[in-house]
């Protein structure tokens, strides 16, 4: 008993010293208070709260958002000490607080702070959930590619699917805000050979290249006012790039793979920033079959063909980038970038002509083809800003930048005849040689003036001078029945040189007052173009343009979280080489095209009426547009009913004629709709679609069409256990309407697992496109007051990657950008059609 009562005691001491020793519970503290716009004095509604110990700044003790009214109380243990709050919302500059806890400052009441507008760019915010991977602005909308699970293993014609007001129809033709007449930018430049050939270049191009798209709806004047749609800007991975000193990334699948690096390094006032990218893709056999049928003819009804086709591309981009800060108040911007790439390709044709019952064949002959194209851009920029002292926002800006867009082609074809005698006079071909290249040398410079009057007003100016010399060479080669020599033809030959000036200056104002922003501007270009034919047929010209162009912005926010957008722009679309090349294509003889050297700009006019509402979970984007032109410049065929010459050369009887005019009258009234929805820290939906009735007709050529086009895409994305992220996207769309006809509707969907190892720092993916069935199918109708053509395609779209990426350095730099520079988009550019 004695024994029992000891070994109490010595339980009951250890229990009181172990209680001792422990430590004893943190106190609990509290910070409260309301966070206010410092220009409306409205309410900062979800704005980031990050609270810190001073000495260990990288290890936040409590994280929170502001209330839907901006107001804040927040309770945390912590230990008495020095404390940093910090406040961040997107498009906002910082707010910043030190504090101290202790035993007689338990609650810290903060009362009102203001937060003022953003006036250099963003470094970064850090969010307590998922980023929304889309934000608002009051004349576009940016997409966040890197945020994309997607992006590591897609290319940029996939993710452009989700994208808010860009649509993809079957055969992979882009529309932005419901038109094919827009242009695209790369870092804020405008650039040509993207514009020509979108889809070509952006299935080649990896989406994890890419920081950011950004869709400008509504361009203001201080654009050149080229584009129906607007303007799709994308924003690459190595711009700006921030947090690492280097990354690299690796893919590979059936359908290609490449690679990509990119660094950043600051020393004292220098910071360099580079990137470079590398791609091969490949693409399995295509078939296609074309029937025409003649409605005035029963002799020779039906014209029916079948086409095969395959090919393998490279594309690579690179950029280089530097800026040096003289001192506060004067910077000097400096870049360079390539990107382009070429393809080889191989095809065979089998054409023959058929009676009405397609039971006796007139004629027929087959083609054998191989092809060699190549498309670059190279560019280099160099900008000087200066700030005022006085007043930080008031600044100018002197730019120039000089462009070389070198495309080349190689084209041959080899005509092959099973029975010569049965094939009439006049479509009996040699073996045709086709060397073409086409090149854009630009000059541009540029100044830019930005000051704010008072509290809410800021005006904006500047002019600009673009010196642009197209140059396109085409050799046409004949080999002669019997021969193994190439002659040279020259009555198909064509040199041509096209000189454009364009002398545009602009003036904006902008008022920002409560919850409204109101942007009217004008702006004025003056354009002379001279073409000159230095070999082949055609006459030379001379032709000037005058044009005023005003655009209006209107936003104004509603409530704490809605804001109202409506805008007005008059847009113009001079036509580019690609439209104006009158080079004779007819290695088709029953199939022939060329440029139109006397087309006019097109004048267009747009309005948009937006809509966007913003929660923490939920994300909507509504856009209604309407648009009108009374002399777009329209693609249109028409059959020969007889032998007919055309620009020097004689087409038989039956043969198609393509070319370009300003012919169209058309009118289009859309709705477009962006929803993204995070259920759950895990979970995030996401849904868009656009809806539209256009109206096109041709009172020249009396064509009309008209009808109801649609698409929709859905993508959901979720956290599986053991940080394994998913995504399993889905969508389609109906017929695509053009003035003489219309292309079928066409369904996708993908999927892809995402993993991170090493503190994030190793990053696998794998993915697959349309992987449950090999080929896709699209059917394609023309219609002229003489013929009917249906084409029938199958082209392999099945697909599967693999992406590892690796990025290595904590270095925060960022090359600085001039606050102004310039941007060409005044060429309507051949392809975007």
């Amino acid at each position: 008993m004695r024994n029992n009562s000891l070994l109490l005691c010595i339980l009951l001491l250890l229990a009181c010293a172990a209680k001792a020793q422990s430590p004893a519970p943190s106190p609990t503290f509290t910070v409260k208070g309301v966070l206010l716009d410092s220009l409306t004095k409205e309410t900062e509604p979800y704005a980031t709260i990050r609270i810190v110990h001073k000495a260990l700044p990288d290890k936040p003790v409590k994280m929170a958002v502001t209330t839907a009214n901006g107001k804040f109380q927040e309770s945390f243990a912590a230990r008495p000490g020095k404390y940093v709050i910090t406040f961040t919302s997107v498009g906002k500059s910082p707010v910043v607080r030190e504090f101290e806890l202790g035993a007689e400052k338990t609650i810290i009441d903060f009362g009102t702070l203001y937060m003022a507008e953003a006036t250099t760019q963003l470094k970064g915010v850090e969010v307590v959930a998922q980023r929304p991977l889309v934000k608002v602005d009051l004349d576009k909308i940016e997409y966040n590619v890197a945020d994309d699970p997607d992006s590591k293993t897609d290319y940029m014609l996939e993710m452009l699917r989700k994208v808010p007001l860009v649509t993809i129809d079957g055969e992979d033709n882009i529309q932005v805000n419901g038109s094919s007449s827009y242009v695209i930018h790369v870092n804020g430049k405008p650039n040509t050979m993207m514009s020509k050939n979108p889809k070509d270049v952006l299935k080649s191009m990896p989406a994890n290249t890419v920081k950011t798209i950004e869709v400008i709806t509504s361009p203001g004047v201080k654009y050149d006012a080229e584009g129906v749609g607007g303007i799709l800007n994308i924003v690459t991975a190595g711009l700006g790039f921030e947090g690492y000193m280097a990354a690299f990334s690796g893919r590979g699948g059936n359908r290609g793979g490449g690679g990509s690096a990119y660094a950043t390094i600051k020393q004292n006032k220098l910071t360099l920033s580079a990137s470079y990218g590398s791609n091969l893709s490949w693409n399995p056999t295509s078939h296609s079959s074309n029937s025409m049928e003649y409605h005035n003819s029963t002799e020779q009804k039906f014209l029916d063909s079948e086409t095969s086709r395959k090919s393998e591309g490279a594309f690579q981009n690179g950029r280089l980038e530097a800026s040096y800060e003289i001192d506060t108040l004067r910077l000097i911007t400096l870049s360079g970038s390539i990107y382009g790439g070429g393809s080889d390709s191989n095809g065979w044709e089998t054409t023959g002509m058929y009676d009405a019952a397609r039971a006796v064949k007139a004629y027929g002959y087959n083609v054998h083809t191989q092809g060699d194209m190549s498309y670059y851009s190279l560019d280099g920029r160099l900008d000087y800003q200066r700030t005022s002292k006085r007043n930080k926002q008031r600044m100018w800006t002197l730019s120039y930048q000089i462009s070389t867009r070198p495309d080349k082609i190689d084209n041959q074809s080899e005509y092959i005849y099973t029975n010569l005698e049965e094939v009439p006079e006049h479509l009996r071909r040699s073996n045709l040689h086709t060397d073409g290249s086409t090149n854009t040398i630009e000059q541009t410079i540029q100044f830019d003036y930005t000051t704010p009057i008072g509290k809410y007003h800021n005006i904006e100016s500047g002019v600009k001078y673009i010196m642009r010399d197209n140059k396109s060479e085409n050799d046409y080669y004949t080999t002669p029945v019997g021969s193994d020599q190439e002659e040279l033809d020259a009555d198909r030959t064509s040199h041509y040189k096209h000189l454009n000036d364009i002398l545009a200056a602009y003036l904006g104002y902008t008022l920002r007052y409560k919850k409204i922003s109101f942007r009217p501007g004008l702006r004025y270009e003056h354009t002379m173009q001279h073409v000159k034919y230095l070999q082949g047929r055609g006459e030379n010209f001379e032709t000037t343009f005058n044009d005023v162009i005003p655009a209006v912005n209107f936003g104004w926010k509603i409530g704490k979280t809605r804001t109202l957008t409506a805008s007005y722009n008059m847009r113009i679309s001079r036509p580019g080489i690609w439209y104006l090349n009158p080079y004779f294509n007819d290695q088709n003889p029953m199939s022939v095209s060329q440029g139109n050297p006397d087309l006019q700009s097109e004048k267009s006019h747009a309005f948009n009426l937006g809509l966007s509402s913003f929660t923490p979970k939920l994300n909507v984007n509504l856009s209604l547009r309407h648009s009108f032109n009374n002399n777009s410049i329209e693609q249109y065929s028409r059959v020969l009913d007889q032998e007919e010459v055309i620009s020097g050369h004689l087409l038989p009887a039956q043969a198609m004629y393509t070319t370009y005019s300003n012919i169209g009258k058309k009118q289009d009234t859309g709705l477009s709709a962006y929803a993204s929805w995070t259920v759950t820290r895990q979970t995030r939906l996401s849904l868009n679609s656009s809806v539209s009735y256009v109206d096109m007709k041709s009172p020249m050529r009396n064509l009309h069409n008209y009808g109801w086009m649609g698409t929709v895409n859905a993508n959901i994305n979720h956290t599986l256990p053991w940080k394994v992220k998913a995504t399993l996207s889905g969508g389609g769309s109906t017929s695509r309407i053009s003035l003489q006809g219309k292309g079928g509707g066409s369904y996708n969907y993908s999927m892809s697992l995402n993993r991170s190892f090493l503190k994030d720092r190793l990053t696998v993916t794998a993915g697959g496109y349309n992987f449950l069935k090999r080929d896709k199918k699209f059917d394609m109708t023309t219609e002229g007051v003489n013929f009917t053509q249906r084409i029938h395609s199958t082209y392999p779209v099945a697909s599967y990657n693999i992406n590892v990426s690796y990025h290595i350095g904590q270095l925060k730099a960022t090359v600085k950008k001039a606050a102004r520079s310039i941007n060409n988009d005044d060429v309507k550019a051949g392809g975007a059609e």
